[in-house]
């Protein structure tokens, strides 16, 4: 099983507006073989904490503009580590220092990854 295209849809579009908001280190892996809770995680940094919430931000207003509203956030108030869940695709939005602590590409080392190129 793989991303369903509306996910990719989703997922090129949270790395393009957060590409927008000047994120770094955008990535999309394809967790469907992982976890039975989403499709696909889509990785950014900023580096700082009111970056990764405007970057966060942007992405919320790109993703309701295509119709899709976050079903939960966690990680706004902090302004380190932002994830959002718009089912198809979670996607977490990192200060630099959490991204290299925790490591998700390690993590999850065997997903493959998405193109992010339309």
């Amino acid at each position: 099983m793989t991303a369903t295209d509306r996910a990719i849809e989703l997922a090129r579009a949270a790395a393009a507006a957060a590409a927008d908001k000047k994120a770094e280190n955008i990535l999309a892996l394809d967790v469907t073989q992982q976890t039975p809770l989403t499709d696909i995680f889509v990785l950014a940094s900023a580096s700082n904490e009111r970056l990764v919430s405007a970057v966060a931000d942007a992405i919320e207003d790109e993703m309701l503009e295509r119709g899709s509203k976050a079903i939960a956030r966690e990680g706004k108030r902090e302004g380190r580590w932002i994830v959002l869940n718009f089912a198809e695709i979670y996607v977490h939005v990192m200060h630099e220092e959490e991204r290299v602590y925790y490591d998700l590409e390690r993590l999850y080392k065997d997903c493959p990854v998405v193109s992010l190129d339309a």
